[in-house]
C-alpha cells in the first residue's frame, strides 16, 4: 500500500511539474529563437535529468574500512559486505546518478548506525551543477527505507548561502521548527520552505520514492512569467540533500551489532528535472572555455545565463523573455560615430531610449553622438565636426555658428575673432581697445598691434595731438596738421651756423656780429603772431645790410630757444644761431 502511495505521489508531483512548465514555456521551436516569420521569440534548452552522470559529493560512504551490513526484509535480515576497494562490492557516490535498470539496481550507501550514523550526525549529498539551472523537480529513490527526517537545500550562486528548499520529517516541529503540512496562502512568502511527514514512514523497506516539485503549492505558479520571486525560487546552482535521522523499529536501543548494522542510508537514484537557465534567450548550453556549461545566447544577450545585454545593445533594460515578448536587447543609436554605449536609467525614463553613447568620434557628443562637441561645428549631419577655434580673447563665446563664424566682442573682427577692427588695437582678454589718436593730427588709424598713432608731418605726441615746435594751429583740414610761423612759399636753403652769443633773458633787443658776412643783424621785439607766449617774446632778426635772404625766428625765454625753417635747438645760457 505504501509503495503504491509513494509512486502515485511521485507521479502526481511529476505531472504537475510538467504541466506547469509546459504551460509556462511554450515556444515556436526547441532549437530556434525565432518564430515562423523570423521574428525573435522565446527559446530555451531542452528539459532533461540534469543530475545524470554528474559528480556527486557525499560526506559518508561505506567500505572504508570494509564492513558488513544487513538488509531489513521484514522479519528476516540478509547480510552483505561493502568494500570501497572492490568495484563489485563498493557503493560510491557515482552510483547515485548513473544509468541502471530496475532489475539491476546500483546504489550509494552510507556507513551503518554501528559507525555512529544517526541523529544528530547528518550525512550530506551535494550536487554541483556548475551553472544556474531552473529546477522543476527533485526525485530520490531509496534502496532502504526512507529517512525519518531529511531536508533539501539549494544555492543560487556558487559559494553562496544554502537556502532551505523542502523538509521531510515525522517530527517537523521538533526537528526543523516547522509546522507539519503548512501551506502558502495567496500573497504569502512563496520562498518559504515547507515541511511534510508524507514520506517519513519506515515502510516500504526498499524502493521508496520521494518527489519534490518546486512549484507545487506556490500560488503564483500559473502566472510564472510575472513572478520575480518564483523565477528566483526555481533557480539553483547547487543542491544538497541532508539526511538527518534514520527510520528504525526502535530495536537499536539494545545496541545489538547486527541490529545496528541494519540501519543505514542507501539511495539507488538521484534525479533532477530541469533546464539550463538561459532566461528564454538560448536554445542550448555548451561547454565553456573555462569549463562548465554556458548558454549559447541569442537576442543580442550575453553572460553564462544570457543575463545581460551585449555592450552595444543597451537601448532598453535587459529582461527575461516571456510568452508574449522575446524582450530582445535593442541596438544603441550612435549615428555611426561610436561602437560603445551604456544603459542610462534616467534617459530611458524620460525618452524611452536608454542607450547613451560614449567615446563618440569625429568631435561629436550627445546621447546618440547626434551633435557636435562643445566649441565645434558642422554644416550638415553627414560631415564631421570641426573645431571652432574662436579666439579666447576676442570672442563672446568659444562656440561658433553652423558656418564656423564666431561671435566677436566689440572692436574685434574676423571669422575667428582674432583681429582688431579699424580704430581698435591691442587684442587682449578684454577684447580690443579703441585708438586714442587725435583725428586732426593723425593719418589713418592707429597700429592694431600696439595702438601707435601715425602723426601728420608737423604734428607730434603719442596721440598726435600737438604741433611740433615752430608750428601752430592744428587743424583737421591741414594735411600737414600744423602751419609754420611765417610760412613762405620760398624753399629755404639748408641752414648754417653763423655766430654764437651769450644770451640774457628776457631779451628785448639784440645786435649780433655775424661771421663771414661783415655786417650785423638787428633783433627787435615783435608780437608772436599777434600774441605773447608766456614770458617769452618773439624777435625778428634781419641783416642790417641789404640782403635777399629770408628771415628766421629766434624765440627767447627762460631757456634760450631758436626756431628756424629747418628745426630748433634749446640751450641754457648760450644761443647758437643758424642763418641761411
Amino acid at each position: 500500500m505504501e509503495t503504491s502511495f509513494a509512486v502515485n505521489s511521485f507521479l502526481l508531483a511529476l505531472l504537475l511539474s510538467l504541466h506547469l512548465h509546459c504551460h509556462l514555456f511554450v515556444w515556436a521551436a526547441m532549437d530556434s529563437c525565432l518564430d515562423e516569420e523570423g521574428a525573435p521569440s522565446r527559446c530555451m534548452p531542452k528539459f532533461e535529468n540534469i543530475a545524470f552522470n554528474r559528480t556527486v559529493v557525499v560526506s559518508n560512504v561505506c567500505g572504508s574500512p570494509p564492513e558488513d551490513y544487513c538488509m531489513q526484509t521484514g522479519s528476516t535480515r540478509s547480510c552483505h559486505h561493502c568494500d570501497a576497494s572492490d568495484p563489485e562490492l563498493s557503493h560510491n557516490a557515482s552510483l547515485l546518478t548513473d544509468f541502471h535498470m530496475d532489475k539491476e539496481r546500483t546504489w550509494w550507501q552510507s556507513q551503518s548506525m554501528f559507525y555512529g550514523v544517526q541523529h544528530p550526525n547528518s550525512v550530506n549529498i551535494t550536487l554541483h551543477l556548475g551553472k544556474a539551472f531552473e529546477i522543476t523537480y527533485i526525485r530520490l529513490k531509496f534502496y532502504t527505507s526512507r529517512p525519518e527526517s531529511f531536508a533539501i537545500y539549494k544555492r543560487t550562486e556558487q559559494n553562496g548561502t544554502w537556502l532551505p528548499y523542502q523538509y521531510y520529517s515525522a517530527s517537523c516541529r521538533k526537528t526543523y521548527g516547522k509546522d507539519d503540512k503548512e501551506y502558502i496562502r495567496p500573497g504569502g512568502d512563496e520562498r518559504n520552505a515547507l515541511c511534510t511527514d508524507e514520506f517519513s514512514d519506515i515502510s516500504p523497506l526498499t524502493g521508496g520514492n520521494v518527489a519534490f516539485s518546486t512549484l507545487e503549492g506556490r500560488p503564483s505558479a500559473y502566472n510564472f512569467d510575472q513572478s520575480v520571486v518564483l523565477k528566483e525560487w526555481v533557480t539553483a546552482t547547487d543542491l544538497l540533500i541532508s539526511l538527518d535521522r534514520l527510520n528504525t523499529f526502535g530495536d537499536e536501543f539494545f545496541k545489538d551489532a547486527k541490529v545496528l548494522r541494519s540501519y543505514f542510508y542507501a539511495i539507488s537514484d538521484f534525479s533532477v528535472g530541469g533546464r539550463c537557465k538561459c532566461n528564454g534567450h538560448a536554445s542550448e548550453c555548451f561547454e565553456g572555455e573555462h569549463g562548465g556549461l554556458v548558454c549559447a545566447c541569442q537576442h543580442h544577450t550575453a553572460g553564462d545565463d544570457c543575463q545581460r545585454c551585449h555592450p552595444f545593445y543597451q537601448d532598453r533594460p535587459w529582461a527575461r523573455a516571456t510568452g508574449d515578448s522575446a524582450n530582445e536587447c535593442l541596438k544603441c543609436n550612435c549615428s555611426g560615430r561610436s561602437d560603445e554605449c551604456v544603459f542610462d536609467v534616467e534617459q530611458y525614463r524620460s525618452t524611452g531610449r536608454g542607450g547613451r553613447c560614449v567615446s563618440c568620434r569625429d568631435h561629436t557628443d550627445g546621447p546618440h553622438c547626434e551633435r557636435c562637441r562643445e566649441n565645434h561645428y558642422r554644416r550638415s549631419d553627414e560631415e564631421p565636426c570641426l573645431p571652432c577655434n574662436c579666439n579666447i580673447n576676442g570672442s563672446l563665446s568659444l562656440q561658433c555658428d553652423v558656418e564656423g563664424r564666431c561671435a566677436c566682442k566689440n572692436g574685434v573682427t574676423g571669422a575667428k575673432c582674432d583681429t582688431c577692427r579699424a580704430g581698435f588695437h591691442s587684442l587682449g582678454p578684454g577684447g580690443c581697445r579703441p585708438c586714442d589718436c587725435a583725428s586732426s593730427g593723425s593719418v589713418g588709424v592707429c597700429s592694431a598691434l600696439d595702438g601707435r598713432c601715425h602723426c601728420k608731418p608737423h604734428v607730434e605726441g603719442q596721440s598726435c595731438d600737438r604741433c611740433r615746435p615752430g608750428f601752430f594751429n592744428l587743424q583737421h583740414v591741414n594735411t600737414a596738421g600744423c602751419q609754420a610761423f611765417f610760412a613762405s612759399a620760398t624753399r629755404w636753403p639748408a641752414p648754417r651756423p653763423i655766430t654764437t652769443l651769450l644770451s640774457t633773458s628776457p631779451l628785448t633787443s639784440l645786435k649780433i656780429r655775424t661771421a663771414g658776412w661783415g655786417s650785423s643783424l638787428e633783433a627787435r621785439s615783435t608780437p608772436c603772431c599777434g600774441r605773447k607766449v608766456k614770458s617769452s617774446c618773439c624777435l625778428l632778426l634781419r641783416k642790417t645790410s641789404a640782403s635777399t635772404k629770408p628771415p628766421f625766428i629766434v624765440s627767447v625765454g627762460h631757456d634760450a630757444q631758436i626756431s628756424g625753417p629747418t628745426g630748433r635747438q634749446q640751450l641754457c645760457g648760450s644761443l647758437l644761431i643758424y642763418f641761411a
